[in-house]
């Protein structure tokens, strides 16, 4: 769901001297965290409506995978939002750190009004660099491929983080959190940002969840407050588009 990204990331790109360190406390929003460990091994399935008319679906899935010496958190997604966009998208990061180590994403766009029709970034982070491809696909057939080398500071994110926004761990209400984020298909740093709402309990199609709300740019995220910690709704401000959670299943393991 690139659009949702963009919905939520709609701070401006960071500065050198926005981003650079300073002697005393900085002002504004404290930094945002992520704990990935409090996220369970799942596979949710959601709905999506656009002005309370069914549009499309999406499974997210949370698998676990134990290494030699750590452990890692792969989300993958796939969704299809009717008429307009497919999706496939792949997020590695460290379980126990939450730093991130790599991202998929490919999308198939089919929209009479523009002459792109496939984006794609294949994206890794090694030694304090972001590397890989971005590739974007054209009605004509012809395919652009992008080379990506640029470095990645400490304590930045992937935009997809907002889809881990279960995991946010030091968000109280009346809290702005924020963080660097990457934002795969610009090659540009923004700002991901959270305004932590009053607890409530919500109804979806798979129970009732007590929930933060997190409110960033124009959209609001509902995450559980309790294990096991995941998004179970989001919506735009004004009620337009949102997605809900339907069920939940077993794991179904990915290739390594």
């Amino acid at each position: 769901m690139r659009w949702l990204c963009f919905l939520l990331l709609a701070s401006p790109p960071l500065t050198s001297a926005a981003t650079a360190q300073t002697s005393g406390p900085p002002p504004g929003p404290r930094t945002l965290q992520f704990d990935v460990a409090q996220v369970p091994a799942t596979r949710d399935s959601f709905v999506f409506r656009l002005r309370g008319e069914e549009r499309g679906w999406a499974v997210w899935q949370y698998e676990i995978r134990p290494l030699e010496m750590t452990q890692e958190l792969v989300y993958t997604a796939t969704s299809e939002f009717r008429p307009v966009e497919e999706e496939r998208l792949r997020v590695v990061v460290n379980r126990l750190t939450s730093q991130p180590i790599s991202t998929f994403h490919h999308i198939d766009l089919f929209s009479p009004r523009s002459d792109t029709v496939m984006v794609e970034h294949d994206l890794e982070v090694k030694r304090g660099e972001i590397s890989g491809r971005r590739r974007v696909g054209t009605k004509s057939g012809a395919v652009k491929i992008v080379p990506v080398n640029r470095p990645f500071a400490p304590g930045t994110v992937f935009s997809d983080y907002v889809f881990l926004a279960g995991a946010v761990s030091n968000a109280v209400p009346g809290d702005s959190l924020a963080v660097p984020a990457y934002k795969e298909f610009d090659d540009s740093l923004v700002t991901l940002s959270f305004v932590a709402e009053s607890p409530t309990s919500i109804e979806v199609p798979a129970g009732r969840f007590d929930v933060l709300p997190l409110r960033s740019g124009g959209f609001r995220i509902f995450a559980t407050r309790t294990g096991p910690r995941r998004v179970v709704k989001g919506q735009t401000l004004d009620g337009t588009f949102s997605f809900e959670l339907v069920g939940s299943g077993p794991v179904v393991p990915t290739p390594p």
